[in-house]
């Protein structure tokens, strides 16, 4: 076999090795990725009630209202700023958290 075949199918081998490499690392990739979306689709946390803030509600007062931890009331209510209620803000006082 000549210098120039020689070298046809060790550039083609290459060729192949390297998109074995991009086949693999984009398979695990998108495995990995769809397991990031179920969990972040599981982790979202269910509200079944809701609570309407009225004039002086607080967070503690409104957990205490319906009995709730304040561990349970933030699981179930996640991003919310305690320090930043407004009148008629919906709050999550019974369902499943995250």
């Amino acid at each position: 076999m000549s210098n120039i075949g020689k070298s046809a199918i060790t550039f083609f081998f290459q060729v192949f090795l390297v998109l074995s490499l991009l086949l693999a690392v984009t398979t695990a990739e998108n495995k990995l990725i769809k397991g990031v979306r179920i969990l972040a689709a599981n982790s979202a946390p269910e509200c079944d009630t809701g609570f309407a803030v009225r004039v002086g509600d607080s967070c503690s007062s409104v957990a205490e209202i319906f009995s709730l931890t304040s561990d349970f009331f933030n699981s179930i209510n996640p991003n919310l700023d305690c320090n930043s209620l407004f009148v008629g803000q919906w709050l999550c006082v019974q369902g499943t958290p995250s």
